[in-house]
């Protein structure tokens, strides 16, 4: 896995521990908040990732089939 999407879930845990701990409505809100936008910044980043591969193994095959 990708360390970049590792660190964006490890602080979306961290949010969403500290809005467990949190004893302020508006306090819990924030790290809710927060740890929305770091779950989607890891769905971004896992996404990325993914289409990332998709197009080197594309590139790889093209270039295979080039040299035949």
């Amino acid at each position: 896995m990708n360390t970049t999407v590792m660190f964006y879930q490890d602080r979306a845990r961290q949010a969403h521990a500290d809005a467990a701990s949190a004893k302020l409505d508006n306090v819990r809100d924030r790290w809710l908040r927060a740890a929305k936008a770091w779950d989607e910044m890891a769905n971004r980043a896992e996404k990325t990732a993914e289409r990332r591969s998709v197009n080197e193994d594309a590139k790889l095959s093209a270039e295979m089939t080039a040299d035949d």
